[in-house]
Formats: structure tokens, C-alpha cells, sequence
């Protein structure tokens, strides 16, 4: 089967980065990020395909990795079934259908936008859940440490001519 990716959507927590949460002494929220991550959102603008994020927590750390990616679209706050929500959204202000969109994600609040995607992946470690979901791509990488580079690579590649 061949993909023609339209629009490239990510989770950010153990799919962006590797799902820890870091607290300062003083309180303050850091996520780690992984530049090649970074570099192949950005392969994937190059390509034509918009990019964006639809993520589960509303931080200021993801705006600004966002911002400084150039992402074409940002949706924090969403869960479960507001993910598929906030990304078919996208799709009507685009003009394409869900079918030509790649999401990838790692836990059990990205089902259902796994599910409507066209193209889905998930991180080597994804929750078991996640890597049992029909038609997944697992990828041979973890959250944080590249996984978004290799599934922007085969889609780049055109690697999904036979099914996961």
C-alpha cells in the first residue's frame, strides 16, 4: 500500500522525548529533546508535508520547541479522543482527509488518533496496548531518542509499500 502524507503529527511526552518528567529544586518542568527528532520534522517541511503537534499537557516548553521548529500547528491540552478531534481539525482547515495524515504516539491516550490516522507508528518502548493496535509501525527507536526521525524517514523513503 502506498502513503501519500499530507500532514505529519506527533505526541510529544515518550514520543518526542523519552516520557520522564525533570523538576528543578525551584520547580521548574524540563523536558529533554533529540535533535535528529527535530531534523526530521524538519526534512518533512522541506518535503511539502505540514507538521504540527497534538499533545496531552499544555506547557510552555513545548511552545517554544514548536516555535522554534517552525511546526505548522500546535494543539495542547488534548486526550484520547481529542487528539482525532483537534487533528481532523486540521485536516478541514487544510483540505485533506485523515487518511493523509502519519501520527505518531505511545500510549493509550493516542489510540484513537492511531486509529484515524493513515499512517501510524509508535516508539520501540510504546505501551503494550499501543504496539497491538492493527496496522502500527513500530519503529526500531524509543521516545526521545530519535524514533520521529526514523518514521519521517520512511515516509520520506516511501518504505510502506506492504503492510507493518
Amino acid at each position: 500500500m502506498t502513503h501519500k502524507i499530507k500532514l505529519f503529527l506527533t505526541d510529544v511526552d515518550g514520543t518526542l522525548t523519552d516520557g520522564g518528567m525533570y523538576y528543578s529544586a525551584q520547580g521548574d518542568t524540563m523536558k529533554k529533546f533529540n535533535t535528529r527528532d527535530g531534523m526530521g520534522l524538519k526534512l518533512l517541511q522541506q518535503a511539502g508535508i505540514k507538521t504540527g503537534i497534538i499533545t496531552g499537557e499544555t506547557t510552555a516548553i513545548v511552545a517554544r520547541r514548536a516555535e522554534k521548529l517552525g511546526l505548522d500547528f500546535l494543539v495542547q491540552g488534548r486526550g484520547f479522543e481529542g487528539k482525532a478531534e483537534a487533528a481532523r481539525a486540521i485536516c478541514a482547515e487544510m483540505g485533506i482527509t485523515l487518511a493523509e495524515t502519519a501520527y505518531i504516539g505511545d500510549d493509550v491516550n493516542c489510540i484513537p488518533m492511531l486509529k484515524a490516522a493513515g499512517l501510524a507508528a509508535c516508539p520501540a518502548d510504546a505501551m503494550p496496548q499501543v504496539r497491538a493496535l492493527e496496522g502500527i509501525h513500530a519503529m526500531t527507536l524509543r521516545g526521545g531518542e530519535g524514533c520521529v526521525r526514523e518514521f519521517a524517514d520512511m515516509i520520506l523513503d516511501h518504505r510502506f509499500d506492504s503492510e507493518p
